[in-house]
């Protein structure tokens, strides 16, 4: 299970890993879990910003709260979501610093694709993310490269007003539960009431 601060403690858990994964480029790099800046930043940057969040579609028809006929909650609610991240390069462009940034985060993202207990837990001792319990989860997040055609990012893109575009990534993360806070209620039988009725044997010959 997992509460409120799963989405942001996915968010802040990829940023942890793309700086830990830095370590082929010998740049000093600024890794934020932030929106595309407006002015383009003279340092070695990288943005992590998680621009969707939508319901899973394989989860639709599983995730719904169930209550017995009284009303009594029975199965804990869960909420199933899709992250989808915008991951863009700042640099020296005459030193090919965007590209060579984009080509060390797709090599660590390829080979380890599947966010990790570490990085979880690395993420949940920020102090914006205390109480957050999705290192407790069994489910385990896995990060998608997804394809922008130039509509979709010019569409991306546009939406944030007054920000250049920027060499940059598109990644999905599935799949990410918010479970309701409320524990199911117990199903145990306390009580068993047996009432024994005579039985009346039918006329010969059918109803007189």
């Amino acid at each position: 299970m997992s509460n409120y601060l799963a989405v942001a403690t996915v968010t802040e858990a990829l940023r942890e890993f793309i700086a830990r994964n830095l370590t082929d480029v010998p740049l000093a790099v600024n890794v934020s879990a932030q929106r595309p800046p407006t002015e383009e930043p003279a340092d070695p940057t990288i943005t992590v910003f998680c621009y969707s969040v939508n319901p899973d579609p394989s989860m639709r028809n599983v995730d719904a709260p169930t209550r017995a006929s009284d009303g009594t909650l029975i199965k804990v609610p869960r909420a199933a979501l899709d992250l989808d991240y915008l991951i863009s390069f700042y640099g020296d462009e005459s030193q090919l610093v965007p590209q060579r940034l984009l080509g060390s985060v797709v090599r660590a993202l390829y080979v380890e694709p599947i966010l990790s207990h570490d990085d979880i837990l690395a993420a949940e001792t920020q102090p914006f993310l205390t109480g957050s319990d999705l290192g407790e989860s069994p489910q385990r997040v896995r990060f998608t490269p997804t394809h922008q055609d130039t509509d979709e990012l010019y569409r991306l893109w546009t939406m944030m007003t007054g920000t250049q575009m920027a060499l940059s990534l598109t990644y999905q993360a599935t799949l990410v539960f918010i479970d309701g806070p409320m524990p199911p209620a117990s199903q145990e039988v306390r009580t068993r009431n047996i009432t024994v009725v005579p039985a009346v044997p039918a006329p010969m010959g059918g109803v007189p």
